[in-house]
């Protein structure tokens, strides 16, 4: 990660009046600090861009460290609305707000609740199934965004809005969205299987065991419908969940592969869902835990 003094002087000084910020300016800070690319501008990039902002705002030139944690501390508790430590792009729409519509899209959408959420909406936008959000559909996805918070734009705006939004993520430049680039525009509240890094516990022979509570929690956060089944954007929700937290490169082609070979080895009826007996090989290896 690039240092203050490798990046040279203060970035947001070029922008004179943070009031007065465009569209286009505010992803110019946005792509600025959050230089590694994951969504976020946290740890080292969210102290540089504090120290940034306090001193362009009309703070002292020169910022100890203690006065940094202190007022980064106020400015987080004001706007990390899920308190993760970290900024999201909804949340820096409000400290950095402009009065261009498009930024209503950010600041109006909210984090989805679950990964499910996220399948559902990648399958309803890729439309011919290519595996890609390309320009057309990206575009009926922010006419029905913009739809929902009854803001009426011109086609001419809507197709600004939707170059705008390629030209920040789309970050291979091939002109259409990949799953995890959609991932960046569309964030997860969180992956859920993280809640449960505390509670598992090491069985026989390297196995995790889950508490018989902390299993059906999972289940039941990814039966949706209640059907007592795991199925089509249900299944595909939890592999990109255990995807991630495993570290894998987010691919659909990858994902669509882990779903195949998931079902061929735990779908014991073949009936290409996964219920609660087929879900505990997964997650662990068929032993559960009696609760404490």
């Amino acid at each position: 990660m690039a240092t203050q003094a490798e990046r040279g002087t203060n970035f947001m000084a070029k922008f004179r009046n943070l009031k007065k910020l465009t569209a286009h300016d505010f992803m110019t800070v946005w792509d600025h600090y959050d230089m590694d690319g994951n969504g976020y501008i946290e740890d080292g990039e969210l102290d540089a861009f504090f120290r940034e902002l306090i001193q362009t705002s009309g703070g002292p030139e020169t910022i100890s460290d203690a006065m940094l944690t202190e007022m980064k501390k106020c400015f987080m508790e004001a706007y990390d609305m899920n308190e993760d430590g970290k900024i999201s792009l909804t949340e820096l729409s409000n400290i950095l707000p402009t009065d261009e519509n498009f930024l209503l899209l950010f600041r109006a959408q909210q984090p989805l609740r679950s990964s499910v959420e996220f399948m559902e909406a990648w399958r309803k936008y890729d439309t011919d199934r290519s595996g890609f959000i390309e320009s057309l559909e990206l575009k009926h996805f922010l006419l029905d965004l913009l739809t929902q918070q009854k803001t009426h734009v011109e086609d001419k705006e809507l197709d600004d809005y939707t170059k705008a939004i390629l030209e920040h993520f789309d970050s291979n430049k091939d002109g259409k969205l990949e799953i995890k680039e959609m991932a960046r525009l569309l964030p997860v509240q969180e992956n859920f299987l993280m809640r449960f890094e505390g509670s598992l516990k090491p069985g026989k022979a390297g196995k995790t065991i889950l508490t018989k509570k902390d299993f059906d929690r999972v289940f039941d956060h990814y039966d949706k419908d209640k059907n007592g089944k795991i199925e089509g954007a249900e299944l595909a929700g939890f592999l990109k969940d255990l995807m991630e937290h495993e570290e894998e490169d987010l691919d659909l082609q990858n994902l669509e592969d882990n779903v195949t070979a998931l079902l061929e080895i735990c779908d014991v009826n073949k009936d290409g869902t996964l219920q609660k007996d087929e879900l505990r090989m997964v997650l662990c290896a068929g032993d559960i835990r009696d609760d404490e």
